[in-house]
């Protein structure tokens, strides 16, 4: 078909390789851009991603493998992100592709560090990409859960709302359920939020601190996060939906969440660089936390009231710690 999109992933991680599978439902061919040619070789021969993922089995006739990313993005009229925020603009500087006229989907759970925007305001600034041309895929959705094909569902935020619709609906599949939002800012934002919240779950967990806590903590946790959102970008928005709420409870609460579990490992004594050692993964709520803070303590700034993210930049930037810290903020929360 002559309107029929182009697809290329960027990255090679969990969330990545969770994001061709869906794809690939409904697609026949996608571009797979991954920096690792040792993990590119496996998968043309064994069909596997060796290092995420590794239960799935990838149609290889299907992918378009390659360690060049400008090769990936060359041909492809719609460009889904998903590589740790940390690790974009590194990415982005080897482009010589140019990215006017295609639409950037991103899939990233966090702020970019060189600018302390979140990714689409950050395509939009630093790459003069429309609004209308950026779309954010979020939660709640689990990659290993995608893996599994357990029911799970996903918000597709654009201020086209048909864009948004084309996209939802070359994810969706019996495993995977769509909606679509105007609010690609809020949705973004909580994306990068629930991270933060989860990381203080796990350090609670660590900690000691029961069930009960827990929930005192998540219902404190999504009030924050819909102060801090209402100060970046006001609108109206049911901070209930599953676009929030939604995955903040499933990343707050989840054995597949590795941002609570690397607050887990924080709150049972590791330092910061032993437990990221420890899990090899990233934690995006460990990057977000920093940029999260910066934000909302900036000069000149309207602030919100956020302990929750105090009480975790505290913990992982200025080594303070974490029973201490968590004994203060049992008296914040309500």
């Amino acid at each position: 078909m002559k309107n029929t999109p182009v697809f290329a992933v960027i990255g090679g991680g969990s969330w990545a390789s969770a994001i061709v599978k869906m794809l690939c439902e409904n697609v026949d061919s996608l571009w797979w851009y991954m920096r690792n040619t040792n993990a590119i070789e496996y998968i043309l021969t064994e069909k596997h991603n060796p290092n995420y993922l590794s239960s799935v089995e990838y149609n290889t006739e299907q992918l378009m493998l390659t360690a060049n990313i400008n090769e990936a993005i060359a041909e492809a009229t719609h460009v889904v992100f998903a590589v740790p925020s940390a690790f974009l603009q590194n990415e982005l500087e080897k482009l010589t592709t140019s990215l006017a006229g295609k639409t950037i989907i991103s899939a990233i759970k966090g702020i970019v560090p060189e600018t302390s925007l979140i990714v689409g305001e950050h395509f939009n600034e630093s790459y003069q990409i429309p609004f209308e041309k950026i779309a954010v895929i979020t939660g709640p959705c689990h990659a290993e859960e995608v893996a599994l094909e357990r029911l799970s569902y996903l918000t597709i935020a654009c201020a086209d709302e048909t864009e948004a619709s084309l996209i939802a609906n070359y994810l969706s599949s019996d495993y995977i359920k769509c909606k679509t939002t105007e609010d690609i800012i809020g949705t973004e934002y909580a994306a990068v939020l629930k991270n933060i919240y989860a990381i203080a779950a796990g350090i609670a967990h660590g900690l000691g601190y029961g069930d009960n806590f827990q929930s005192v903590l998540m219902s404190n946790a999504i009030r924050e996060m819909k102060r801090f959102i209402k100060k970046r970008y006001q609108m109206k928005r049911n901070i209930n939906d599953s676009a929030y709420l939604g995955d903040l409870l499933v990343t707050g609460y989840s054995v597949f969440s590795r941002n609570r579990m690397f607050g887990n490992m924080i709150g049972k004594g590791y330092t910061v660089k032993s437990a990221q050692l420890e899990m090899n993964m990233v934690a995006e709520g460990y990057y977000a936390t920093k940029s999260a803070y910066a934000i909302n303590t900036a000069a000149g700034k309207k602030k919100a009231k956020t302990p929750i993210i105090n009480a975790v930049y505290q913990v992982l930037y200025e080594n303070k710690n974490p029973k201490k810290v968590f004994a203060k903020l049992t008296d914040k929360l309500n």
